[in-house]
């Protein structure tokens, strides 16, 4: 026999004492789900993986993923084990500051990837792989460790069906089917047979496996590597036994997400055995370096002139092919409607940087956070409304602390005919509830063009909303347009009402004041192309400019969007400075629209010129009573 296979066998050992220890100590965690693959992840880190813990930023190092996030009293071992963290660490799990949370955070920096919201890890290595083969150009491998209950995920079979599409033979999935998942046994059970012949429907290389006989672990993972080169990723489909080496556990339902006791983890250790505590030397990468990317050149944004009518999705393709043009690091996706979003233009220039997600929305965030963990710069494109199915990967995106740049066109009851099925209308609303994010909604296409520059170095996750209809361009080429900044387009010194738009609605504000001053009353009008952050301080001003009237219109549902976000602004005790309270209507979209033209839509939800005009004078003829007493 040879030696490794005992110091596998001790690895794996050692691998199940420290997870039931440590879970034993928080008093909480999923031991039975990390005991399952031990063996599967000592004979990775023994004898396949390449990676130099000392170096976490090494560019040929292999990427490994906890799909199965919830397995951490796994991972965080096996980083003890490689001398990433001591071992006394361990004990610290799930403790509040501890670097071991529950669930894999990048608050450790060998965790690139947020995981523990099931069927993820995949899709995200889709992207790490994409990152790989053909940006980076490195051999560097992708594993992902994957749970057989999240294979009832439907964004796995995006990952499973994309990774075959670009022939990703550097991703090799290892499936844990243990059989049980958090409530009985999961539909598939033990037939590893049902998966092969799924993945191999989807062009994959299946190979099963007895998952706690580590020679046969060792002869899979080596078939897998051999098939690097053939255009086929693989999956190693592990037949395991939930609980292993623990006998009162194994194989037992009810103890997904259960710490042993006192008791029962002594008896558990006592079963395990003592062994010496092993650290392991992991194989270093070859010290290759990526490919090299061209010299960055001045950026030109496209230019737009003053009085003509372009859409700002239009200007959202000119600009990110402008961008492509200047900063090699920048690369694109889009959801199969790159001929709406314009990212086309950016493909046509830069194909090589330009990759095709298809109507698979989930798949293209997924991807967009697997390329940016390797350093590149995603957009990604689709309509709003098609961004809500990707929601759960984006909030997670920004646990896993990603730089994601999205443009969400096609907004709004604006874009006409289509109907409601085809509008975003909760986007600013689940845009802006994502943590740290950034949402954008320009008015005219110069002021798009300076927001997509403004969008490549701002962190985390960035939201663009774009418009269909042509919108007129009020803007000079080359303004510049801050993040958190607005724009006030309309003020005079003696103004009796603020009104307040973003994209679409900034015009009809522009409208709307005329129609005011043809009544003689003077309109203050800003455009808040920054949702969020918001120029709290510019309409605060505003506000008190014109006696804390103010009408906010938006192109959205009222719950969570501009008014909202108006409202957060000019509340508290700095927007009453002054003595004026303010007084704010909301327009919004707030019945289910149909068809029509963009006009009569905007017409329908009330938030066309007309309506705003009618909603400013109607506020600025009622009764004043809204001062603070002295």
């Amino acid at each position: 026999m040879a030696a490794w296979v005992e110091q596998a066998r001790d690895l794996a050992r050692q691998f199940r004492a420290d997870a039931i220890r440590m879970t034993a100590a928080a008093g909480s965690g999923h031991p039975t789900s990390a005991l399952s693959a031990a063996e599967l992840m000592a004979v990775l880190l023994l004898r396949h993986l390449r990676y130099d813990f000392a170096n976490r930023d090494h560019p040929n190092n292999d990427r490994l993923i906890f799909s199965k996030g919830h397995a951490t009293p796994l991972l965080y071992p096996l980083l003890a084990a490689a001398g990433a963290i001591p071992p006394e660490e361990l004990l610290t799990y799930r403790r509040y500051g501890s670097r071991l949370e529950g669930h894999p955070t990048p608050v450790l920096p060998w965790v690139e990837v947020a995981t523990g919201s099931l069927g993820q890890g995949l899709a995200i290595g889709v992207g790490v792989a994409l990152a790989g083969k053909y940006l980076d150009r490195l051999p560097y491998r992708v594993w992902v460790l994957h749970g057989d209950s999240e294979m009832a995920e439907g964004a796995v079979w995006e990952a499973f069906e994309h990774a075959a599409y670009y022939r990703l033979d550097n991703l090799i999935a290892i499936l844990d089917v243990n059989r049980l998942g958090q409530r009985g046994e999961t539909m598939v059970g033990w037939n590893t047979a049902v998966y092969a012949a799924r993945a191999r429907a989807f062009g994959w290389r299946a190979i099963e496996v007895d998952g706690h006989d580590v020679e046969a672990v060792d002869r899979a993972y080596a078939q897998a590597v051999e098939g690097v080169g053939s255009g086929q990723p693989a999956v190693v489909i592990a037949r395991t036994v939930k609980g292993k080496g623990v006998s009162f556990v194994e194989d037992q339902n009810g103890w997904h997400g259960k710490a042993l006791s006192g008791e029962e983890a002594a008896r558990a250790l006592a079963e395990l055995g003592e062994t010496p505590r092993l650290q392991v030397a992991v194989t270093r990468p070859e010290d290759l370096r990526p490919a090299p990317r061209p010299d960055p050149r001045p950026l030109e944004l496209p230019r737009y002139a003053v009085g003509s009518s372009v859409a700002t999705r239009e200007a959202y393709g000119d600009a990110l092919r402008a961008l492509g043009d200047a900063r090699p690091d920048v690369v694109a996706l889009d959801g199969e409607v790159n001929n709406s979003t314009y990212a086309e233009r950016f493909a046509r220039a830069h194909p090589e940087r330009y990759f095709e997600m298809y109507i698979a929305e989930q798949q293209m965030v997924a991807a967009a956070v697997g390329l940016q963990s390797r350093g590149w710069t995603p957009f990604a494109s689709t309509f709003a409304a098609f961004l809500t199915r990707a929601y759960d990967f984006i909030r997670m995106a920004a646990i896993s602390r990603a730089n994601l740049k999205l443009c969400g066109s096609h907004a709004g009851v604006s874009i006409g005919e289509d109907g409601p099925s085809q509008m975003g209308l909760e986007d600013m609303a689940m845009m802006r509830a994502v943590h740290g994010s950034t949402v954008l909604y320009p008015c005219d296409a110069n002021q798009t063009a300076a927001l997509v520059a403004e969008m490549a170095d701002r962190p985390g996750i960035v939201y663009l909303r774009t418009t269909r209809m042509k919108t007129p361009v009020i803007y000079t080429p080359g303004e510049r347009f801050p993040i958190g900044g607005s724009r006030v387009l309309r003020s005079s010194g003696d103004d009796q009402v603020t009104l307040v738009g973003a994209g679409v609605t900034t015009h009809e504000a522009l409208r709307a004041a005329d129609r005011l001053a043809e009544r003689g009353i003077r309109a203050l009008v800003v455009d808040c192309y920054s949702v969020k952050p918001i120029d709290a301080a510019t309409l605060r001003e505003a506000a008190r400019a014109s006696g804390g009237r103010v009408v906010v219109a938006e192109d959205h549902w009222p719950e969570g969007g501009l008014g909202d976000a108006v409202l957060e602004a000019l509340a508290g005790p700095e927007a009453t400075r002054g003595g004026v309270v303010p007084q704010v209507v909301r327009l919004a979209v707030r019945a289910m629209p149909g068809s029509g033209t963009p006009s009569e839509q905007l017409a329908a939800a009330g938030i066309d010129a007309a309506h705003i005009a009618a909603a400013a004078a109607a506020l600025v003829e009622r009764p004043r009573n809204n001062t603070l007493p002295a």
